[in-house]
C-alpha cells in the first residue's frame, strides 16, 4: 500500500467520524424531544383512560393487584435497608451541627424534619425508579420484542388500558405506601441512634419533632410521592412500550429508564421544594 493510499484511508476515516458526530449532535436533540413528547402525551391519554374505567367499570383490577404486589415485594425492603442508614446519618450530623452551636435538644426536631420533607419522598421514588421501574420497562420491552403488544393492537385491544393504566396507579399507590414506611423507618432510626448511641433525651426528641414538624409536612411528602409515582409509572412503561432492537434493545432501555426517571425525579424535586417554600414561608424550622 502505498502513502498515498495510507493517508486516504486516514481522511476517510477522520471524514466518517465528523459525519457521525454531527450526525449524532444533530440526532440527539431531535430525540430528546420526541421522547418528552411521547412521554407527555402518554401521561395525558393514561389520566384521561384511568378516569374512564374507574367510572366506567372497566379498570383492569386484577393487573393492578398482581403489579401492586410485585412491586411491593420488589421494592419493600431495600427500601428499608436503605432509609434506616439515611436516618442514622442524619441523626449523626445533625446532632453535631446541633452540638457545635449548643442546641442539642432540636435534634429531634431537624432530624424528623429532614426525613419527612425530604428524604421520605425522595428515597421512595429513587428506589422506584431503579427497582420497580426496571421491572416494568424490562417487561413492557421483553413483550415488544415478541410482538405480543403488536398483537394486542391487532386484536383492538388498548395497551394503554391493558398494560399502562393498572402499572401506573400501581407506581402511584405504592410510592405513597413506601414514603410513608421511609418515614417510619427514618424516624425511628434517628431515635434510636440519637437515644442509645448519642446519649440523648428520648423525651426532648419526640418533643421537639412533634413541636416542629406539621401535618402539612406529611401533605407535601405525600403530594410529592404521588407525583413521583407517577413520573416513574409513566417514563418505565413510555420506554418499554418504545423498545427496539431484540435483546440489547430491552437493557439499553432499562439503563435509560432509570437514568431518566432519576434525573426527572431530581429536578421535580428541587422545583416542589422550592415552590412549596415560596408558596408557604416558615420562619423557624
Amino acid at each position: 500500500m502505498t502513502t498515498a493510499e495510507k493517508g486516504r484511508k486516514q481522511h476517510d476515516g477522520i471524514r466518517e467520524i465528523d459525519d457521525w458526530v454531527a450526525g449524532y449532535v444533530e440526532r440527539h436533540p431531535r430525540a430528546s424531544v420526541n421522547t418528552v413528547g411521547n412521554q407527555a402525551i402518554m401521561g395525558v391519554r393514561t389520566v384521561q383512560t384511568l378516569f374512564t374505567d374507574l367510572f366506567t367499570g372497566k379498570f383492569q383490577w386484577e393487573e393492578f393487584v398482581r403489579q401492586a404486589a410485585f412491586m411491593a415485594g420488589t421494592a419493600v425492603l431495600p427500601t428499608i435497608f436503605v432509609a434506616l442508614p439515611i436516618g442514622v446519618t442524619l441523626s449523626v450530623q445533625f446532632a453535631l451541627l446541633a452540638g457545635q452551636v449548643g442546641a442539642n435538644s432540636l435534634a429531634g426536631a431537624a432530624s424528623g424534619l429532614a426525613v419527612i420533607r425530604q428524604a421520605a419522598s425522595l428515597v421512595a421514588a429513587i428506589l422506584m425508579a431503579a427497582a420497580v421501574g426496571s421491572a416494568i420497562t424490562a417487561d413492557l420491552g421483553a413483550r415488544k420484542i415478541r410482538d405480543e403488544i403488536d398483537a394486542l393492537e391487532v386484536l383492538g385491544i388498548s395497551i394503554i388500558q391493558r398494560l399502562v393504566v393498572p402499572r401506573f396507579l400501581a407506581s402511584i399507590v405504592i410510592a405513597v405506601a413506601l414514603t410513608g414506611l421511609v418515614c417510619f423507618t427514618g424516624f425511628l432510626a434517628s431515635y434510636l441512634f440519637n437515644v442509645y448511641f448519642q446519649g440523648g433525651a428520648p423525651g426532648s426528641f419526640v418533643g421537639t419533632f412533634a413541636s416542629f414538624t406539621t401535618v402539612a409536612d406529611m401533605q407535601l411528602a405525600m403530594i410529592k410521592a404521588v407525583i413521583y409515582g407517577a413520573i416513574v409509572g409513566i417514563v418505565s412503561c413510555e420506554k418499554g412500550l418504545s423498545t427496539r432492537g431484540g435483546s440489547a434493545g430491552v437493557a439499553n432501555s432499562v439503563n435509560s429508564s432509570v437514568v431518566e426517571s432519576i434525573l426527572l425525579l431530581m429536578i421535580v424535586n428541587v422545583a416542589i421544594s422550592q415552590l412549596y417554600l415560596i408558596l408557604f414561608p416558615k420562619s423557624g424550622l
